[in-house]
């Protein structure tokens, strides 16, 4: 008696190997048989025919360290055939912590990630100070899927030099070697690796960069050295050019990359995009990525499957966020419905178009959404269909000469559609008309795996969680214009290489064996649901949700987590501890 048998599915197995047509059994949470005819009978039987069926999806870049110690579903990001997340990216996070630091770690969690202070205040527990605590405090939870973790630079850095570590102060060779045993601890317990950020663009609520940032070679190479007894262990980085202030800068960056990958064995991943001030700079990453490969060390660049910015709109950053008008709204209604309604009155939105912004400076978010009222060239309506790959002729300021509009007041009738729930996208990287295909070229490019899906981060700013649906049914299925993707390669992308770049060989590929981690995917039918902001985090902090169509079953250890779309309530999902603990 199986468990579970999927019957009569086309199968991807996540090898890239061509599909083929079969059933599969799954007997306690492992794949039993892969192909043919599977005999006999089981408790639970899934008719897949005509149905694709995939390997679980792994997102190695997701944020959900805080939401781990409070929430089972670990939506957005369990709703596109997700089924083993990492946490502990960027740099930032919250183990270790020493009592007195809560506060400051929250603050820098809120300020580099965009996720509510007020949610991760009443949400962590804090029942921990070291990181194996962490592990402990997380290790009894279930969720939808499988938790690995990561240690994370700006804790580590607070939590042994106090002060000095957050204000990026050189470290003694004392700090670095209590720095390393951290780390050493870390992944002795269960950790896969450890992360850090370099980039400008990661700062703290007062604007100074995040802890870490700055850290010379020393630190660094001393840091690297303490994962070199786990071979698997990663080093992630959020690099310098990443967010594209000195693209020249990032081959400087490598080059240490490269040479603590050449010492230590160290496997990296650092994080890619493309900039519009030199759109062409990721050609030349990829290059020396290459070249730093063929002399033996171990680099992989990681990208993303579409444009990289902001969703624009009521529920989230808008260019109205500091008008006094709107200001007092939002303070005196109370729901969204509410708002809408104020919003679509003429006098309402005419008082909105004519006052000036206030003079406070709030957080750098909202000054942020008062620089993109000079973006409106560049911004463009989401749409029922989510089209994240417009056209130049598709933007808010080109539609609005077409008919004759002013931009902004364009802007503003656009956002209050949908009952004031609709959404433009304004793309900073990742988007060049010029070269339409770049995104592909990178995402095919041998030294670059698939990541930065952010779910549980930027809360109200982007959706990118959903990246694994749009693969599909953008890349494999519906894009017009371009290269596409076949939908063999689309799958190996996100499951079995996904898997290998932190070592996780039980998962990402059907074959005898392997953990019953697989979706059942209607492909004609996979697509994205345009995003709706919710207010459901600890503290009634909002977030944005996107939903998908077409995922028939997503199946965690041979328990179906999600049927047509909707969380089941299994919880089969374990914290995950690295072969090195």
């Amino acid at each position: 008696m199986y468990d579970l048998i999927v019957r009569n599915g086309t199968i991807v197995d996540g090898t890239g190997a061509p599909r083929c047509v079969g059933d599969i059994a799954i007997s306690d949470g492992v794949l039993a048989q892969v192909g043919g005819v599977v005999e006999g009978p089981a408790r639970e039987e899934i008719d897949a025919t005509g149905l694709v069926v995939t390997p679980g999806f792994v997102d190695h870049h997701t944020h959900y360290d805080g939401q781990v110690t409070w929430d089972d579903v670990l939506e957005p990001t369990s709703c596109h055939g997700v089924t083993t997340i990492v946490v502990g990216n960027c740099g930032v996070g919250f183990a270790p912590a020493r009592p007195d630091r809560h506060q400051q770690l929250i603050e820098l969690m809120e300020a580099v990630e965009d996720i509510p202070g007020a949610a991760l205040a009443e949400g962590l527990a804090w029942n921990w100070e070291t990181f194996p605590e962490y592990l402990d405090a997380i290790a009894d939870r279930r969720w939808t899927m499988d938790v690995a973790t990561m240690v994370t630079h700006a804790a580590v850095r607070v939590y042994v030099m106090g002060d000095r570590g957050a204000r990026n102060e050189a470290s003694t060779a004392a700090d670095i070697d209590a720095m390393a045993q951290i780390v050493r601890e870390g992944i002795a317990a269960g950790a896969y690796g450890f992360s850090t950020s370099r980039t400008l663009g990661h700062t703290t609520r007062d604007g100074e960069p995040v802890p870490g940032t700055f850290a010379a070679e020393d630190e660094l190479f001393g840091i690297a050295a303490a994962l070199s007894d786990a071979p698997d262990a990663i080093f992630e980085i959020a690099s310098l050019g990443a967010a594209g202030e000195d693209p020249e800068g990032m081959r400087k960056e490598l080059d240490w990359m490269r040479r603590v990958s050449l010492e230590f064995g160290t496997k990296i991943t650092y994080l890619l995009l493309q900039y519009q001030s030199a759109p062409e700079m990721w050609r030349v990453l990829l290059s020396d990525t290459a070249e730093a490969i063929a002399d033996g060390a171990r680099i992989v660049a990681q990208v993303a499957s579409r444009p990289f910015g902001m969703l624009i709109g009521f529920p989230s950053y808008h260019p109205f966020q500091k008008r006094p008008t709107f200001q007092a709204l939002k303070q005196s209604t109370s729901s969204p419905a509410e708002l809408a309604a104020e919003l679509r009155k003429p006098e309402v939105k005419a008082a909105i178009l004519a006052e000036p912004d206030t003079a406070d400076s709030g957080t750098h978010f909202d000054m942020l959404a008062i620089g993109i009222q000079a973006q409106l060239a560049n911004m463009y309506p989401l749409g029922s269909d989510c089209d994240y790959e417009p056209t130049a002729d598709r933007s808010v300021a080109a539609l609005a000469a077409v008919a004759g509009r002013d931009a902004l007041e364009y802007t503003y009738d656009l956002m209050v559609e949908d009952d004031a729930q609709n959404l433009l996208m304004l793309p900073f990287f990742n988007y060049s008309e010029g070269n339409h295909d770049a995104l592909h070229e990178m995402m095919t490019h041998p030294t670059t795996v698939l990541g930065l899906g952010d779910g549980g981060a930027h809360c109200a700013m982007i959706c990118d969680a959903s990246m694994p649906t749009y693969l599909l049914s953008h890349w494999v299925r519906d894009r017009s214009r371009g290269a596409r993707l076949e939908l063999e390669e689309a799958v190996r992308m996100q499951t079995s290489e996904a898997a290998g770049l932190f070592g996780l060989s039980d998962r990402g590929t059907l074959a005898v064996g392997q953990k019953a981690d697989l979706n059942v995917i209607d492909l004609d039918r996979i697509g994205l649901v345009p995003p709706r902001a919710v207010d459901d985090l600890p503290a009634g902090g909002r977030r944005l949700l996107q939903a998908a169509t077409g995922y028939v079953a997503t199946i965690v250890s041979g328990e179906v987590t999600r049927r047509d779309g909707a969380d089941t309530g299994a919880r089969p999902g374990r914290l995950l501890r690295s072969t090195a603990s």
